[in-house]
Formats: structure tokens, C-alpha cells, sequence
């Protein structure tokens, strides 16, 4: 018995050192990440970062033990006396031709869940068999299954620092919603994981160091498990093992509150990756009235009837005050995570984008527009829906978000043709459903003929594929004689970064980022070159602008120069060059759009127009449960718990979208943030 516990705590006390070894590397090596930004720490937090960040992962390291501990547990001689094994082979068998020959709660799930569950089962069953009748193999199976376990484990650890690394690496923080989110895309995530990183050697090294660790700090272990038989030592080793879990679990919770310092790099250093991870996947979808302050609800109503002069779930009359509708054609192209930053007008001197650079000099130029969020739903979201960003899950990607109010809509109910052109696979994050479910017609890489399409990665088609195909349907649009709306999503500026060879001056094999925002430019220039020769041009409105930038981490939970997007409005003949300084939100778009067209129509737009008299310069900013309101120079941010901070911006000479902790709050900002939010969450929530 004594020999038992002394090797199953041993193997737990070299899990959580490698845990804790493996965390500590990571804590040392992300901040010289380059997506760390600011690491002038105060010596309590760098106690914080590592003292407390050794407490979590070993705390981590305890939940993750469970799979070794239920492995030991299983191991007995008992289970293949007379009668257990027999009785637990009709189990197992009984199991998988349950599985196989009837209706179970896999087959809810779809796609290969019931084959998997019958492998499982159907394994199980056939190697216990082999065992009840075969005993001389029994111990030679318990140890290399048991190793097989230790490796997956070891490996799974590794793995996971190397992870964490590269995930920093893109968004500067730990896992968080996008991770959560992105494994539902299996597909797209891992083939885009193929064509941005040398796979072959990342793996290579990693089962290398797998197996170096394992044989070093396991081999006796697993020589030794088949020793683990008996009952007294599990009597005793269960039930401490289930006490240190549940300490474990509630330690991780309660650290938890330790990471809520200004800083957003101490608070994510601290953390465990593997923790975050499962807090955001348990909170991807966040009730605002339970987490979030509030206000009365007739108060919270009535200051957004106020503000809109609405009724209701904010539904006014707008009504254009000059002339008659201007009855032109409509696109809107949404590129996919271009940052403001990447443009020569607001301080790049890289020369990326020369042509988004032109158009801002032809065309009405929105020079403080801020993204809703930091994915594309978000962005799809804004200038679709014009609402502020909810908490959770994008509205596009929640049950039942058909027939909703929409730009579409609007525009449907006035005779045009209204279609929505995705250059890969619209079933990504749920477009498809949402956008056929509101009346869009698709256009997405299952319509390309094999002739249409010139280059293509795990993403979809390359923008100037995509954009051809756009003049191809809208010609045949025009020709029926009604206008027509064209939503266009671009694909080509995200990773991997690959696109046609010989188009600009970087090499299509690069990979870079830089090489993703020139190419996406380019093939927007083309677009632009051959839309021109159309005979619907002269009477088409073009609305250019971004889902949202390429990366959101930063000093503050959301730091404003990582949610400025470009926006310019084209109309040869009806809007001339000008600017608009003030601050724009991404919802505001399309109204400004529309009021351009002196559209009349019953809204429930939180957007408006920016010539609206009463428009007020504000955006909405948020992450998947931090939600920011910007007014002037103070940013307010709601947050769970019900949570509240401001901000002031504070311009520098490097960053004019500069934030500091506000001296004292504004408790009109935050009750105007809390009404904006509050409501839309409400006549929204589906």
C-alpha cells in the first residue's frame, strides 16, 4: 500500500513540476514578445506574475493530473474475476451496439460524433475481451497503455506552452474567446495553422522533447505500474486526490481576482492559459442585467427615447429633410483586419496602401472611426445590424437571429437586389445562416466555377479572384434594371498571408503581414480599375472601411489605437472630398450612407448619421465581455462583476488615441454607457 501511494504522488509531484517549469518559461519568455508592449512592472507585480503564476499552474497541473489518477484507479486484477468480467464485457458490448444500431444523443450532434463514440466503444469492448480471455497480456497492456497516457500528457503540456506562445504571439494575451471560438472551425483554424508555421519541424521537436522528458522523469513509473493493483492504497489516495482537485478549482477561482490591476499584461502573465481558456469558453455567452451594472429600466428606456425620439425598441422615422431618394447602387466592402495603423495618412511609412490612401483624398474621409470588436462578426455585426456590440457571442453567431432589423432590410423593402459576397466558405462563424436568415443572397466560394478561381488558401479565394467575381454578378444585377446592394468580405489580409505571385513588391511566399495588407490593397485598386469601366459605376455609392484591426492587445482591456479602422465614402458626381474628424462609431456607416441617398425609412438603428443635427461624436468599443463607450476625451468601460473604469484620452506625440486612468469618474459617461447597453442588450437578446 505504502509503495503505491509513494508512486502515484511522486508521479503527480513531477506532473506539476513540468507544469510549473513549463508556465515559468512562458512568464519569462512573452515579455520580450513583441506583442508586449509594456513590461515597466512594479516589483509587487512581477511577485504577482510569478509567484502567483506558479500557484495557478500548479493548481492547473492538479485538475490535469485527473486523467493519470482515473488511469491508477482503473488498474485491478478484480475486474476480470468471475463474475465482473463477464458482466462488464456484456456492458461494454451491450454499449456499442446501443451506438451502432440506434438513435443516441450522438447522433444530435452530427457530423462524425456517432463514429467516434462506436470506435470508442467498439475498442474498448474488443481489447477488454482480449484481455478477459488472454491474461497473460494483461500486464504488458496496463504498461503501455499507461505510458501511452503519461506521453499524451507530457506531450499535452508541451504542446500547450508552445501554444500559448504562438497564440501571444497573434493577439498578446492568453487564451480568451477567439481561441474558444476558432475550435469550433476545425477546418479552417488548423489548415490556416498548415500554411502560416513549419508544422513538420514544430512537431518533430515537440514529440522529441516529449518523449527526452518523459523517459527522464517517468521511465520507473512506468515499469512499475502494474504494481498499482489493490484496493486499500485507492481507498486511501481517492479521496485526497478529489479533496486537492476541489482545492485546486477553487484556488484557481479565487486567484482570479488578483487579475484585475490596471495592467492587462501583469493580469495575463499570472494567469493559466488552460484556466482562461475554460473561463471563456464558460462565458461566451454573458447576460448583461446579471453581470453588468444597470440602471432602472424605465430610466434606461427613457434616456434612449430621448436621445433617438423614438418609441418602443428604439424604433423613430428618419426622414430625409432635401430633395427626393437618389435611387443609386450600393457596395460596402468590409476588409478583413485592416488597421488604420497600416495607412500612410495616419502615420505609416511603410507605403502598404496606396490605393486606400487615394481614395481617402476623393471621397468623404472618416478619419476617428472606431471598430465595434476585435472579429469579423463583430464587424459584420456593426454595419449590418447597427447596434452596439453585445457581450458573448456576436449576434450573428447566436440562435435565432433571423428577420432581424437590418441594412438589408431597409434596403430589400425598397426594391434593390441584396447580396452578401464571401470569397471562402460562408458556413465560417455562422454568416451563412444569419445572412440568408435576414434576406441576403449568398455569393461565396461554392459558387466559384474551377476557372474562376486563380489562387486560393485555407481562408478561400484571393480579393482579386473574389472582386471579379463581384463585377461578374453585378453586371448581371444590372442588367434586370433594379439597383442593387452588394456586401463584400475580403479574405486575403489574414493569416498566412498568401497570396498570387509577382502582384506587389513582397514575395507571395513571405507570410507577413505587411504582404497581406499591400496585396489587399492592391487587389482593391484593381477592383476599382475594372468597376470603373462598368456602366452601373457612375451610379454606384462605394462605403470602404474594416471588420476590424489586425491585433486588439495593448496596455488597457482596450486600447483605443487598436480599434481605429479607416472608413471613406465614395460617390462619383454626389459626395466631393472632405473630412470628418470627429469620433464615429462603425454602426454610424451605413446611416451616414443612407442620409447621403436621402433615404426616408422607419429605423431601429443605435447608428445614425453623422449630418443628423442631433448626432453625438461617440463610438461603442468592446471585447467579448468588456463593453466600451468613448465621448469626448473619456472613455468608460463596463465590465463583469459590475465592474466600472474610465479612462481620458490623453494624445502623445507617439499615439494620439493615448488612455490614463481618469483622477475622477464621470458618473453621466457611465450612466449613458450603462443606457446604451442595457437597452440594445435587452430588445436585442436572442
Amino acid at each position: 500500500m505504502q509503495k503505491s501511494i509513494r508512486l502515484v504522488t511522486g508521479l503527480y509531484l513531477k506532473f506539476a513540476l513540468l507544469t510549473v517549469v513549463v508556465g515559468l518559461l512562458l512568464r519569462i519568455v512573452l515579455p520580450f514578445n513583441a506583442q508586449t508592449t509594456d513590461t515597466g512592472f512594479a516589483f509587487g507585480e512581477w511577485c504577482e506574475i510569478f509567484l502567483l503564476g506558479a500557484v495557478n499552474d500548479l493548481c492547473a497541473a492538479t485538475v490535469g493530473f485527473a486523467f493519470l489518477w482515473l488511469f491508477t484507479m482503473s488498474i485491478s486484477r478484480t475486474k476480470y474475476t468471475r463474475p465482473w468480467g463477464y458482466i462488464t464485457l456484456g456492458v461494454l458490448t451491450a454499449a456499442f451496439c446501443y451506438v451502432a444500431f440506434f438513435n443516441t444523443i450522438f447522433d444530435e450532434y452530427g457530423s462524425v460524433a456517432p463514429q467516434i463514440a462506436m470506435g470508442v466503444l467498439g475498442y474498448w469492448a474488443a481489447s477488454f475481451a482480449l484481455r478477459l480471455f488472454l491474461p497473460g497480456i494483461r500486464s504488458h497492456w496496463t504498461t503501455v497503455w499507461f505510458a501511452l497516457i503519461v506521453v499524451l500528457c507530457v506531450g499535452l503540456t508541451i504542446f500547450n506552452g508552445v501554444s500559448e506562445y504562438f497564440f501571444w504571439n497573434e493577439f498578446g494575451v492568453r487564451y480568451n474567446f477567439i481561441a474558444v471560438d476558432y475550435l469550433v472551425y476545425t477546418n479552417e483554424v488548423v489548415g490556416n495553422i498548415m500554411e502560416s508555421y513549419p508544422i513538420v519541424p514544430m512537431a518533430l521537436g515537440i514529440v522529441l522533447v516529449t518523449l527526452v522528458v518523459t523517459w527522464y522523469l517517468f521511465r520507473r513509473d512506468i515499469v512499475r505500474a502494474d504494481s498499482l493493483t489493490g484496493w486499500k492504497w485507492k481507498a486511501a489516495a481517492g479521496p485526497a486526490y478529489l479533496a486537492a482537485l476541489a482545492a485546486a478549482v477553487g484556488l484557481l477561482h479565487f486567484n482570479t481576482r488578483f487579475q484585475d490591476s490596471p495592467n492587462v499584461y501583469v493580469n495575463e502573465l499570472q494567469a493559466n492559459g488552460l484556466y482562461k481558456f475554460y473561463d471563456a469558453f464558460v462565458k461566451n455567452s454573458l447576460d448583461y442585467e446579471r453581470f453588468y451594472l444597470t440602471r432602472p429600466e424605465a430610466e434606461a428606456e427613457r434616456f434612449v427615447h430621448e436621445v433617438y425620439g423614438s418609441t418602443g425598441e428604439n424604433l423613430r422615422p428618419v426622414r430625409a429633410e432635401r430633395g427626393g431618394e437618389i435611387r443609386r447602387n450600393i457596395v460596402l466592402i468590409t476588409i478583413e483586419s485592416m488597421s488604420a495603423a497600416y495607412m500612410e495618412r495616419f502615420g505609416n511609412e511603410q507605403g502598404l496602401t496606396p490605393t486606400l490612401d487615394s481614395l481617402y483624398r476623393t471621397g468623404l474621409a472618416f478619419n476617428r472611426v472606431y471598430a465595434t470588436g476585435n472579429r469579423t462578426v463583430r464587424g459584420l455585426e456593426a454595419v449590418t445590424l447597427s447596434l452596439p456590440p453585445c457581450p458573448g457571442q456576436s449576434i450573428i453567431k447566436r440562435p435565432n437571429n433571423g428577420g432581424m432589423y437590418s441594412t438589408g432590410a431597409v434596403l430589400r423593402d425598397k426594391g434593390y437586389t441584396v447580396k452578401y459576397f464571401y470569397g471562402g466558405n460562408s458556413y465560417f462563424d455562422n454568416m451563412e445562416t444569419f445572412f440568408s436568415g435576414n434576406g441576403y443572397e449568398i455569393v461565396d466560394q461554392k459558387d466559384y466555377a474551377p476557372e474562376e478561381i486563380t489562387f486560393a488558401n485555407i481562408w478561400g479565394v484571393c480579393d482579386e479572384d473574389a472582386y471579379r467575381k463581384v463585377i461578374r454578378t453585378l453586371n448581371e444585377d444590372a442588367a434586370s434594371g433594379k439597383p442593387f446592394f452588394a456586401h463584400v468580405m475580403t479574405v486575403s489580409n489574414h493569416r498566412p498571408f498568401t497570396y498570387p505571385a509577382g502582384k506587389i513588391r513582397i514575395p507571395h511566399d513571405a507570410k507577413s503581414r505587411a504582404g497581406g495588407v499591400m496585396y489587399t490593397d492592391y487587389a482593391l485598386g484593381r477592383f476599382f480599375a475594372e468597376a470603373s469601366k462598368q456602366p452601373w459605376f457612375g451610379n454606384t455609392i462605394f462605403l470602404i472601411t474594416a471588420d476590424h484591426c489586425a491585433s486588439s492587445a495593448g496596455r488597457t482591456e482596450i486600447p483605443l489605437e487598436k480599434y481605429h479602422i479607416p472608413a471613406v465614402i465614395l460617390a462619383p458626381g454626389l459626395v466631393e472630398p472632405c473630412e470628418v474628424d470627429g469620433i464615429v462609431s462603425q454602426i454610424d456607416l451605413m446611416p451616414t450612407l443612407f442620409s447621403l441617398l436621402n433615404m426616408s425609412y422607419d429605423s431601429r438603428f443605435y447608428g445614425r448619421s453623422v449630418f443628423d443635427p442631433d448626432y453625438t461624436n461617440r463610438a461603442f468599443i468592446a471585447t467579448y465581455q468588456d463593453l466600451g463607450y468613448l465621448e469626448g476625451d473619456t472613455f468608460t468601460i463596463l465590465s463583469p462583476v459590475r465592474r466600472v473604469e474610465q479612462y481620458r484620452v490623453v494624445p502623445t506625440e507617439k499615439n494620439p488615441h493615448n488612455l490614463e486612468p481618469a483622477a475622477t469618474t464621470d458618473e453621466e459617461q457611465v450612466n449613458r454607457a450603462i443606457a446604451y447597453y442595457q437597452t440594445s442588450c435587452k430588445w436585442h437578446k436572442r
